[in-house]
């Protein structure tokens, strides 16, 4: 099942490759905007090997997992808190419901003037825009835990905090994990996104936006855009890969449901 999954998505991308070939050759549209897939992947595998786009790359990367770590040591505690404590996570509902629309990108001015180190100021917008995707997500699986299982726990003289390590925790983790997963997409969305609009010395988004510079090159901008989708299917791969793994038991009571 495996298998045939990875293999399907792989013709759906050789689809995609072969209809913008077709398209772009034909003449259906301009191959100045759209240039053939060909083109676009050559271009893709000399950046492979570019050392100034690899430094990018890596700048990029930096932020994204600090970012993301930041987000992640303060949002899981943070909503095992609030999902514990009825009271506070009453009292922070509006607040919170409130702050999480707010989009990063909103953000960038007030973060390039708290934070002179570009890096620092990526960091913050990425630490922010994931805050919120993996808070709630470990507030609703707090909410969700079975309740039979915390009060057979209790009458056997458990404490709460004996009942949370041991049914609340073990329950809510994979649905944490699924929003470190999402959060992390999310982060490669808003570092890039800051690195276009705010600038820098280095990053994916610092070179997406040089391609466009003297004239513009779609096919460089494709190129650097494909890599950018690269990165973020590996880290989809790796975190859902590590989610099998820690939680192996919760991936098998669901492909045992479906």
């Amino acid at each position: 099942m495996r298998h045939r999954r990875i293999l399907l998505g792989a013709a759906g991308v050789a689809g995609l490759v072969a209809v913008v070939e077709v398209v772009s050759r034909a003449g259906l549209v301009d191959a100045t905007a759209l240039p053939p897939a060909s083109t676009v992947l050559r271009e893709a595998g000399k950046l492979a090997v570019d050392g100034e786009f690899l430094a990018d790359v890596g700048a990029t990367l930096t932020a994204w997992f600090g970012g993301l770590a930041l987000a992640v040591l303060v949002a899981v505690p943070l909503g095992v808190l609030l999902g514990s404590v009825p009271v506070l996570g009453t009292a922070s509902r509006a607040l919170v419901e409130m702050l999480r629309p707010i989009p990063s990108v909103a953000l960038i001015p007030l973060a390039i003037i708290l934070f002179a180190d570009p890096t620092q100021m990526k960091m913050s917008l990425i630490f922010y825009a994931c805050l919120w995707p993996i808070l709630i997500n470990t507030l609703y699986a707090l909410r969700d835990v079975d309740p039979v299982a915390k009060e057979s726990l209790r009458s056997f003289g458990f404490g709460t905090l004996s009942v949370l390590w041991r049914v609340s925790l073990p329950s809510a983790s994979p649905f944490i994990a699924t929003g470190i997963r999402i959060a992390a997409s999310v982060a490669l969305v808003v570092v890039i996104s800051t690195e276009l609009l705010a600038g820098g010395i280095n990053g994916v988004g610092i070179y997406l936006g040089d391609t466009q510079s003297g004239g513009g090159r779609t096919d460089l901008l494709l190129a650097g855009a494909c890599w950018a989708g690269v990165l973020g299917l590996l880290a989809n791969t790796a975190l859902f890969g590590l989610e099998r793994i820690a939680f192996r038991w919760n991936t098998a009571r669901v492909e045992g449901i479906a």
